[in-house]
């Protein structure tokens, strides 16, 4: 899975509904089906919480393993991608409650991929740290929002659902998020 591959599809899974009341009937078929279309889109937004491939992928096995015990609990009153977003916000904040050590920013693992140029790696490496530096002058709100909108691809309407606030509110929480990285780019910038 590679971070700069960002799916930006707002539209559900075309048979999402139908995967999902079959999954929800016991279905292992349908809900693998369901992983299939969304463990990218997850891992991704995982990755971008935790900063470590391995505690992203084991965060996202984790999700999907909730979810398949969960099913019957989902309500299809919108995406079924929502509902995996919260329980992935959820087990990223239990990874962060439980754990007792930290793992500073500057610790960067690459993302797998096949083939890559050691050129590309380290470009890739110093695009990552970078965001990364950039996140941390934001609040976890402002944080997340940038990531479920330019990491993740979900519009408005979809972070709104997710983070349980007005669509108001998240365009203000992103308006101040892209002013505060504006500023911090420009002192970097005015420095580098």
């Amino acid at each position: 899975m590679k971070a700069s591959e960002a799916v930006h599809s707002d539209s559900p899974l075309p048979e999402e509904a139908r995967l999902v009341h079959e999954a929800q009937s016991g279905n292992a078929d349908s809900f693998a089906q369901l992983y299939d279309a969304y463990v990218e889109r997850v891992y991704r937004y995982v990755y971008f919480r935790v900063s470590d491939e391995q505690t992203a992928e084991d965060i996202t096995s984790q999700v999907f393993l909730k979810a398949w015990e969960n099913i019957s609990r989902y309500r299809p009153s919108g995406h079924f991608l929502a509902w995996l977003y919260t329980i992935a916000r959820n087990q990223v904040i239990d990874h962060y409650r439980t754990r007792k050590e930290t793992v500073p920013l500057d610790e960067v693992g690459t993302l797998s991929a096949k083939g890559p140029s050691v050129d590309e790696q380290v470009q890739l490496r110093f695009e990552l740290q970078a965001m990364r530096d950039a996140l941390q002058f934001l609040t976890e709100d402002q944080q997340e929002v940038l990531i479920l909108k330019f990491i993740v691809g979900l519009d408005t309407h979809e972070i709104a659902r997710q983070m349980r606030k007005g669509e108001g509110a998240i365009r203000a929480l992103q308006m101040r998020a892209l002013q505060t990285l504006a500023k911090y780019l420009e002192t970097e910038k005015s420095y580098g």
